[in-house]
């Protein structure tokens, strides 16, 4: 078999020649032939054999199908046990030779790339979203491996420093994960005081190296990633690699913890979302951090984020019904998830794409930036019906309701959430079509309203679909879809005047948007439980549902704080300031324990920025 023929044709010729040494008779076991395959095949190149492989395998099974002559069968038929016997001693090759051949693999991809293009070729052989991922010990010999260059090239040097400071950080940091949370004395998430507890103050105090000290700092302090970047525009080749292993593994670590909250399957995936999230932000504002002086550690960020959402993506708890979940480092939600949208429009349509779009197209609607969520759902809706994704089509034309209902367009609103119903019925997805439930009676309730149709009939017709979506929520276990459910009811019958009915479901809605994690959801709720108290004249309910509605949405962008605002003015005018006051401390207890102590202090500031826009 000569070296000079490509490998393909090698691997051929080496596959023939088993082939023909097995019908004649000179293989006497299995053994013999794993022997020649360790000796045949070079680490690295497995997918070349493998295909040449396949190629082998189809040419004779055609041939047993086809032949009609007895003696040429019965060849065939033997050759093609020998080409079986091959294919299970090269599963074997690849079970045992697993390692090395990942190595090798990202030896080549790395040692290959022109010199810009190295950092690249760093996070494609570290992407978790491989068929066989590296591991820590992969790593490490992968960083052994390209000490073996670093005379010929200091990038491989770099390269190599940069894994082997950054998987000595995560050796300490990984010791004392979650340590963090006890300081916080329970309080999960990615805030704490400024500069003293959470987990990046937490982890800055573990790890070694200058870079990543003063990255966590950052973070700690509540400064943004895109300020880090421009402070550290002469960092090098080592630094970033150091940094990435730290965070790479840093994110897996916590998500991994997370999903295996098996004792509260509700804060497990929630805590986990929220991570991926945050994760996929700070890479992303290091992307535009680095993007006017630092092309290549600007796209490696751009890629590294992509990898997280992918990952996400793929995440059977992916939320394709959810509001904003992720606590990011700070006290504010605000435009966080914009940060996103740039890189991916630079994204082939796929399947991931489809689902990461769904979630900017909600988390706009929040925001009341209704024209920029009609188009991530349109986009999605048509990628998803292009990759066969029929959950994530039903969940687009469900958010496309919802966002005509905010625009007040019911009409549009009730075409896309009956499209939505037949589809998910057809497909028998049943969360798309509680969904569908729901936003159907929701908006024909919103419609009836509008036009003033006060026939009760219309209204029943319209409640009967949203207990309907309701008892399915409930069924399914699903509390994402359960909160959009009752919180929706609770509008319903506020609009139709049954205030004491839309409390029961609006308090509810509350409830199970603070277990499903949806803020959005959290300050609506809570909105329009104002709203209900100050119908029966409750003010002191009002005055305290209200404030936490006004800050909740605030605190995440939403238009629809400053309807709270106006209602909560108009309170403060009728039983006047003192009063509303006093009102005011009464709760603060309560209060603090859902926003702390700078939520409540930065109520009276919000009603007093209200008045001074008026």
């Amino acid at each position: 078999m000569s070296d000079s023929l490509p490998l393909r044709d090698r691997y051929l010729a080496l596959i023939d020649e088993i082939v023909e040494t097995t019908l004649k008779g000179k293989i006497s076991s299995v053994e013999q032939v794993y022997q020649i395959l360790l000796q045949g095949i070079t680490s690295g190149t497995g997918e070349v054999f493998e295909l040449a492989l396949s190629d082998r395998l189809n040419t004779v099974q055609r041939q047993v199908d086809g032949e009609k002559d007895e003696l040429k069968k019965s060849k065939a038929t033997r050759g093609l046990r020998a080409i079986k016997t091959i294919q299970s001693q090269w599963q074997r090759w690849q079970e045992q030779n697993k390692a090395t051949e990942a190595i090798a693999l990202a030896m080549r991809e790395i040692t290959t790339a022109p010199a810009g293009d190295r950092l690249a070729a760093f996070i494609r052989v570290t992407d978790p979203n491989q068929r066989q991922p590296l591991n820590l010990s992969q790593l490490q010999q992968l960083a052994k491996s390209l000490q073996q260059f670093a005379q010929a090239d200091a990038d491989y040097e770099h390269i190599s420093n940069g894994i082997t400071r950054g998987l000595a950080a995560w050796q300490r940091l990984q010791d004392n994960l979650l340590s963090w949370m006890y300081e916080q004395k329970g309080s999960l998430g990615f805030g704490g005081v400024p500069g003293e507890r959470g987990p990046w103050a937490s982890w800055a105090k573990l790890v070694k190296s200058e870079l990543p000290q003063a990255f966590f700092r950052t973070l700690a302090l509540e400064r943004s990633p895109i300020e880090f970047a421009q402070q550290h525009q002469g960092i090098t080749l080592g630094d970033w690699v150091e940094l990435t292993v730290i965070l790479q593994y840093l994110q897996r670590g916590l998500v991994n913890w997370f999903d295996q909250q098996a004792y509260d399957v509700l804060a497990g995936p929630k805590l986990s979302i929220s991570t991926f999230l945050t994760f996929a932000v700070i890479w992303s504002q290091l992307a535009n951090g680095f993007v006017n002086t630092g092309a290549v550690y600007s796209n490696a960020a751009w890629q590294i984020m992509l990898q997280i959402l992918r990952t996400f993506a793929q995440r059977p708890y992916f939320p394709l019904y959810g509001g904003i979940f992720a606590s990011f480092s700070g006290s504010s939600l605000r435009d966080a998830l914009d940060y996103l949208d740039e890189p991916l429009t630079q994204v082939e349509g796929t399947q991931e794409k489809a689902r990461i779009l769904t979630l900017l197209g909600y988390s706009q609607r929040a925001l009341g930036q209704y024209p920029r969520s009609h188009k991530f759902h349109r986009q999605a809706l048509e990628i998803a019906r292009n990759a066969g994704d029929r959950p994530c089509e039903i969940a687009n034309l469900n958010h496309t309701s919802r966002t005509y209902v905010q625009e007040q367009n019911y009409a549009e609103a009730i075409n896309y959430s009956q499209r939505a119903l037949i589809l998910s019925r057809q497909a028998g997805d049943r969360t798309g079509e509680a969904n569908a439930l729901v936003n159907l009676g929701y908006s024909e309730v919103m419609q009836a309203q509008q036009l003033e149709n006060a026939e009760p009939e219309t209204y029943e017709t319209a409640i009967n679909y949203l207990e309907q979506g309701l008892k399915l929520s409930e069924k399914l276990g699903d509390i994402q879809s359960k909160a959009l459910c009752v919180s929706s009811l609770g509008i319903a019958y506020l609009v139709i005047g049954q205030h004491q009915a839309a409390i029961k479901y609006l308090e509810e809605g509350f409830k199970t948007a603070q277990v499903s994690g949806d803020l959005y959801l959290q300050g609506r709720n809570l909105a329009y439980l104002a709203e209900a108290y100050y119908h029966l004249q409750n003010a002191e309910k009002a005055v305290y549902t209200g404030s936490l509605g006004m800050y909740l949405l605030e605190q995440i962008a939403s238009r629809e704080w400053r309807q709270v605002a106006g209602l909560l003015t108009i309170l403060q005018g009728q039983i006047g300031a003192e009063t509303f006051e006093i009102v005011l401390q009464q709760h603060r207890p309560k209060i603090i324990s859902v926003i702390g102590v700078d939520g409540y202090d930065h109520i009276p500031q919000l009603l007093a920025s209200y008045k001074q826009d008026m």
